[in-house]
């Protein structure tokens, strides 16, 4: 039987609500939204590439407490608040995903805490001969 761990880190923002960071189940870490905020001052930047380039440093950040990195994400979804700025956001995102990108869903809301502009979740794997599996 798995029990779950709450995964938490000063690496990224803290939660805004009722949420942890992630959650490892088994091998699998969900990460939760993560909003563009500079963890270290609270900033958020102003353009779309900018906002994706620090909610996926906030994922990393999130994975690495978890035992795990980007190359083990399966499944990103992205909240974008204007679908016009989708090209922008893909050239940011590639870079973090270059070899074998993850599945991934993008859709555009209406609106995102603190008014951003891009909130990413993530689904990850920890390595088999990763110590922190299981």
């Amino acid at each position: 039987m798995h029990e779950h761990k709450i995964i938490q880190t000063d690496q990224a923002p803290a939660a805004i609500g009722p949420y942890s960071q992630a959650v490892k189940f088994g091998s699998m870490v969900f990460v939760s939204g993560q909003l563009p905020v500079d963890p270290a001052s609270g900033n958020i930047a102003n353009t779309i590439q900018a906002q994706t380039h620090q909610s996926l440093k906030n994922v990393e950040a999130i994975l690495k407490q978890a035992g795990c990195s980007l190359k083990n994400v399966v499944k990103t979804t992205v909240f974008i608040k204007n679908m016009d700025q989708f090209s922008e956001l893909n050239e940011v995102y590639s870079q973090y995903f270059r070899e074998s990108p993850p599945a991934r869903a993008c859709v555009e809301v209406a609106r995102l805490p603190k008014d951003v502009l891009v909130e990413i979740e993530a689904v990850a794997f920890i390595p088999p001969e990763h110590p922190s599996r299981g």
